[in-house]
């Protein structure tokens, strides 16, 4: 399947059950905590990738402009979350992706959104736009396997979903990797440019003369993170360190580890 005919799918990616369920039981309070709801939606990507579209839409006028959790509930009236909520209560599950573990998944995604939105700090580029970018940068991967669930599975017999190679995979499989998809599909939903750009170049941020430095946070955090799910030691961390790409952004490996510690000697 090429790239274009994915993108012109409709999916409904599926949200984490429990976080769905405490966000419509907050909503139904007669004095919502607008803290917890930004809290709750801003763990869950799917949540969090419908509120930015409906934020994002013509509707608002704002088309471009918002770039986080925050952001779109200062916009928009609680009812419209509420009515959001409850769709995706309707396909909120996580055996809804074939071949995902989607617990991990996105426990995953929300560690990047973490170290980016850390990184960004560091590198003084939009923290808010770093977690949004880590927290959804891999939706992509998810609208690959439920568009293409056979020649994803074949894919992952020999690279799972998380692994460091993943993309260059994709990339020499198909022609495209999840980042493309990500980057495609926020796009047509009207997502900030600069966020767009960060998810299109995240897999190689300086590449063919690109600069796009939060795309260069995305993909330092994302090495980080698959680095956790693979259980790497600080030798294995140290040969896969994406060099490169620190260098440009004035991060070396031990800033990057410090993002969010994780006590990678316990994997010795």
């Amino acid at each position: 399947m090429n790239l274009d005919t994915l993108l012109a799918r409709q999916f409904n990616l599926p949200s984490i059950p429990k976080v769905v369920a405490l966000l419509l039981n907050e909503l139904d309070r007669k004095e919502v905590d607008l803290k917890k709801v930004n809290q709750l939606i801003g763990t869950d990507p799917a949540l969090t990738t419908r509120l930015l579209r409906l934020a994002n839409s013509d509707f608002f006028k704002l088309g471009g402009k918002i770039n986080s959790v925050s952001e779109a509930l200062a916009l928009l009236n609680l009812n419209l979350v509420r009515t959001m909520a409850q769709e995706a209560a309707q396909s909120a599950s996580l055996k809804a992706v074939p071949g995902i573990n989607l617990q991990r998944f996105w426990e995953y995604s929300l560690n990047v959104a973490r170290v980016s939105r850390s990184l960004a700090g560091v590198v003084r580029q939009n923290q808010q736009a770093a977690f949004t970018c880590g927290l959804i940068h891999g939706f992509g991967e998810l609208a690959m396997h439920l568009a293409m669930p056979e020649e994803t599975a074949r894919l992952s017999e020999l690279i799972e979903p998380l692994d460091m190679r993943r993309a260059s995979a994709e990339r020499n499989t198909f022609g495209y990797c999840y980042a493309a998809v990500s980057a495609g599909f926020a796009q047509l939903w009207h997502f900030p440019q600069p966020m767009v750009d960060a998810l299109e170049h995240q897999h190689a941020p300086f590449e063919n003369h690109v600069y796009e430095p939060l795309a260069g946070v995305i993909h330092l955090a994302a090495w980080r993170a698959r680095g956790k799910e693979a259980n790497m030691n600080e030798r294995a961390l140290a040969v896969t360190f994406p060099g490169p790409v620190g260098v440009v952004l004035g991060l070396d490996i031990d800033m990057v580890l410090q993002q969010d510690p994780f006590d990678w000697a316990a994997h010795n």
